[in-house]
């Protein structure tokens, strides 16, 4: 590495390809687990999902909806039939309990660095897609650091 790419922080090529192509992959990834987390928080809440709500929450229309949730139910997420509401099936129940956890990690580590709740919330929406398990691990880790300290 060339010492002006040192000094502008240029990643090696094969590490820049490997960050891009795992960003990609949570890319494709997000749609799926945005949809599962709001189905499960609108059935905790109101006990079902509909299109309506589900556009709503999404800030999507019903069509997009409909395409979506019609892929949701190939993958195995999802079960619905055409006017009733939408139900999570076992591995959508999973994943979005994956999700949920792990929004939940974000938004307290940020929290915990001074961020406003929330501030915190939204970041925590872009953010959550993109942590990998080791650095989860590491923002559990430093709340509960956080936590001790208070005591």
């Amino acid at each position: 590495m060339s010492p002006k790419a040192k000094q502008l922080h240029i990643r090696p090529s094969q590490l820049q390809a490997d960050s891009m192509k795992q960003t990609r992959q949570k890319h494709a990834h997000e749609i799926t687990e945005d949809y599962v987390e709001a189905i499960a928080d609108l059935n905790l809440s109101v006990g079902e999902a509909r299109v309506v709500e589900l556009a709503h929450r999404l800030g999507v229309t019903h069509v997009t909806v409909n395409r979506t949730i019609g892929r949701l139910q190939k993958a195995g997420f999802v079960t619905s039939q055409p006017y009733r509401a939408i139900f999570l099936t076992e591995k959508g129940k999973k994943l979005a309990e994956m999700c949920r956890s792990r929004h939940e990690i974000v938004v307290a580590f940020l929290c915990s660095m001074g961020v406003p709740q929330k501030v915190a919330e939204i970041d925590a929406e872009g953010i959550e897609h993109h942590v990998s398990p080791e650095t989860l691990s590491i923002f559990e880790r430093e709340i509960k650091l956080r936590q001790k300290k208070r005591r």
